[in-house]
């Protein structure tokens, strides 16, 4: 049976044998430095398309598609799909992939051949949804490049180290609340989306992996700061996470006294910590310093 008919044959995903068959027919070995794990999985690749919801109107960009298991996936569902890869073995691959398995879609399809870190433009109309599988390393700063640089991705749905994901969905009083779950909130309503096992990739990772929801806020954060500013408290704050916020913004303030009188204008009591306050008592800090 052909594989090549298009989005609607049940063999135009990725399998485990077709993902050994490519990476073998590449040379690729998949590297710890690079964090590559690639699902092998085609329930699991629909899965996250649908907890994604992705639209068929949706313009999807996806940081990091490797052999193509979810980008083929994702071309089943949206309109099109920009794929940003790094790996230059895996960026001069994808297309022919794309083309041998849903030449139907094909035209639907572009590939930038960069570093997700240094994108500040994509081909195209403007993505509307961020869909990706996060190497564990990059996960974070990747993320938040990608929501700072592009306003019009209204939904993103990641799958990282699931410790990862808990970091960046918790909330405030939350023991591994800290510098990612404020900054990602900063854009986001954030939340856990599922949990996935390690014997849907190649090789099995020793850690589990999460999905993590967010959806930007329809309205930006009511602060006169900006959010370089607000950042900055933020950072500092748990840059010292175990001390108080006088003494852990002393620094950022000018001194602890400078520090203390920003905390009692914002409302915030001089002896909290970073790990108690949302986003939005981090930009009344940023709002009050002198």
């Amino acid at each position: 049976m052909s594989t090549t008919t298009g989005p609607e044959s049940p063999d135009a995903l990725l399998g485990p044998a077709d993902i050994r068959e490519l990476a073998a027919a590449l040379g690729v070995r998949p590297t710890k430095q690079k964090g590559q794990n690639f699902v092998i999985d085609a329930n699991t690749v629909r899965r996250i398309v649908r907890t994604a919801e992705v639209r068929p109107d949706d313009v999807v960009v996806e940081v990091g598609p490797g052999l193509g298991s979810l980008t083929l996936a994702l071309l089943e569902a949206a309109d099109r799909v920009t794929a940003v890869e790094i790996d230059d073995v895996l960026a001069a691959a994808l297309p022919a992939t794309i083309q041998a398995r849903m030449p139907a879609r094909a035209d639907r399809f572009a590939l930038v051949h960069s570093d997700a870190m240094h994108v500040q433009e994509l081909p195209g109309p403007a993505p509307t949804a961020l869909v990706a599988n996060l190497p564990y390393n990059v996960a974070v700063p990747v993320l938040l490049h990608m929501l700072e640089r592009f306003p019009t991705i209204e939904r993103t749905l990641v799958m990282v180290q699931a410790e990862v994901a808990d970091r960046l969905a918790a909330k405030p009083g939350n023991k591994v609340y800290g510098v990612p779950s404020v900054k990602a909130n900063w854009y986001a309503e954030v939340k856990r989306a599922g949990s996935i096992g390690r014997n849907v990739f190649w090789p099995a990772p020793n850690v589990d992996s999460g999905l993590v929801s967010l959806v930007r806020r329809t309205e930006p954060l009511a602060t006169t700061a900006s959010r370089q500013e607000v950042f900055a408290v933020v950072d500092a704050a748990f840059a010292q996470r175990r001390k108080t916020l006088r003494a852990a913004l002393a620094t950022w303030a000018g001194s602890p006294a400078a520090a203390e009188e920003a905390l009692v204008k914002a409302g915030i009591s001089p002896q909290a910590r970073g790990e108690s306050l949302t986003v939005e008592e981090f930009a009344r800090i940023a709002e009050a310093k002198a």
